[in-house]
């Protein structure tokens, strides 16, 4: 008994110590992967070359960096995953310790030549350095990629747009019949998979990813592409903070100006102003908007036209202020007349009182019964000097109520003609204040329901 026992104990401790110990490099020596071997990397893997190579990829979009209207150029963030079979690589994993899967570097194996037709800069970062291979030859390589993409875009909304953008990837060398991409994850799988992990969109926001699939033909070969369609809503309050509302500002302070008085200059200045503050905003559009587009973006219209209805103001009102500079100029030169006409009065009467001042005392003329040569009394000489004095006062008051009258007339004729300018310059203003608010009341609604009818 004790020698049946001793047995059964170095059978069981025999069995234990004999366990066997496997390592991922056994799996590699097994297959014979090496960076030197040209089997595994050379060639398309299949063991008949009328097989094609099923290329699953799956892109999910992790970040949206920019989207640059002015370039038309859209920059991601996305992870790609790519799956394809190795029919050279095969083994049974109970025979490594139930190893079924390995990482080995990239450079080892061959890797299908897929590359975006969109992008226009190559990515920097690095790439994942290694290969995730299962025991039934399927590979898979995981990528993080910033793609530099050109993006056709319709700024005709702007900034209530919506934009489609297109990450195309195909075979640079297969064609059709050797290489198929297909789609690991359909749209609504990678919409709401993309939806859970984006982490940043600016501006944007993200609506929905969808997949498509194009063949195309060149010369005698046909080639497939994978298409992944982006689309993306603008958040716009940032805009409308920053431009529209600004504007409409200025053209409030625009129409305030009818109510400031023409024959001041602060009028004109202050529209000046104004217009002058409208062409800085129309200078930051000129930045942020495209040169070239399918359609004229609506802001730019409603940047323009808002222009040009402060422009037609300004004109407004430099007319009106050369008419009545005009009719100013004409009563001031009808003064100016009036008064060379009141100073050259003056001279006359002035040498007329010197020549009364210089003649001599008058002789009366005596009677036929007086003698002919008789000289008056002093005393008759002197009652007619007194009278002579008090005459020339009473023409020198009366010239003095007449210069007075003149001044009054001529004060009230310039009143006159200024109620009559200021009259017909208020029918002038207040005719071009309706057609001005008509014409901007009409062109906002027709901007807001164009805006509102696409929004919708």
């Amino acid at each position: 008994m004790m020698h049946v026992a001793f047995l059964l104990l170095i059978v069981f401790t025999g069995g234990s110590s004999s366990e066997k110990v496997c390592s991922y490099q056994d799996v590699v020596d097994y297959l014979n992967l090496t960076t030197n071997s040209g089997v595994y990397k050379l060639t398309r893997p299949v063991l008949n070359y009328k097989h094609p190579t099923v290329v699953q990829l799956d892109i999910i979009l992790y970040a949206i960096l920019a989207v640059i209207e002015k370039t038309q150029t859209f920059i991601p963030f996305v992870w790609a995953t790519m799956t394809w079979n190795n029919e050279r690589i095969k083994w049974d994993p109970d025979q490594f310790c139930g190893i079924n899967s390995i990482s080995v570097p990239r450079e080892m194996l061959w890797t299908p030549d897929l590359f975006i037709y969109e992008m226009i800069q190559k990515d920097d970062s690095p790439l994942n350095p290694y290969l995730h291979v299962l025991n039934d030859g399927t590979v898979t390589s995981e990528e993080d990629l910033r793609v530099v993409s050109t993006c056709r875009m319709d700024v005709h909304k702007f900034p209530f747009d919506t934009q489609k953008c297109n990450i195309s990837i195909g075979s640079a060398i297969h064609c059709v019949d050797e290489l198929r991409i297909l789609p690991f994850s359909d749209a609504s799988r990678a919409t709401q998979f993309s939806r859970e992990v984006i982490k940043s969109q600016g501006e944007w926001e993200f609506l929905h990813l969808s997949i498509s699939s194009n063949n195309f033909t060149y010369g005698i070969r046909q080639w497939e592409q994978l298409i992944y369609t982006f689309t993306m809503k603008r958040r716009p309050l940032l805009h409308v903070i920053n431009f529209l509302i600004p504007i409409l500002f200025f053209l409030s302070l625009d129409i305030a100006s009818f109510f400031i008085a023409d024959h001041r200059g602060e009028k004109l200045g202050f529209k000046v102003t104004v217009l002058l503050a409208i062409s800085v905003l129309l200078l930051i559009l000129n930045d942020i908007l495209p040169s070239m587009s399918d359609k004229t973006p609506i802001i730019s219209t409603y940047c323009i036209v808002i222009f040009a209805m402060m422009l037609l103001s300004l004109l407004e009102t430099i007319l009106v202020t050369y008419l009545m500079e005009k009719d100013s100029a004409s009563y001031e030169k009808l003064r100016l007349k009036n008064n060379l006409e009141e100073q050259q009065e003056k001279v006359n009467n002035c040498n007329t009182e010197e020549k009364r001042e210089n003649c001599c005392p008058c002789i009366c003329k005596v009677s036929d019964s007086e003698k002919q040569h008789e000289l008056l009394p002093v005393a008759e000489v002197v009652n007619n000097s007194i009278q002579w004095r008090e005459s020339h006062v009473l023409l020198l008051i009366l010239e003095e109520l007449k210069e007075l009258q003149l001044t009054l007339n001529l004060h009230l004729n310039c009143r006159h003609h200024a109620g009559k300018c200021s009259q017909w310059a208020a029918r002038i203003n207040k005719a071009f204040f309706i057609f001005y608010l008509t014409a901007v009341s009409l062109f906002l609604s027709l901007i807001f329901i164009e805006w509102n009818t696409h929004g919708k």
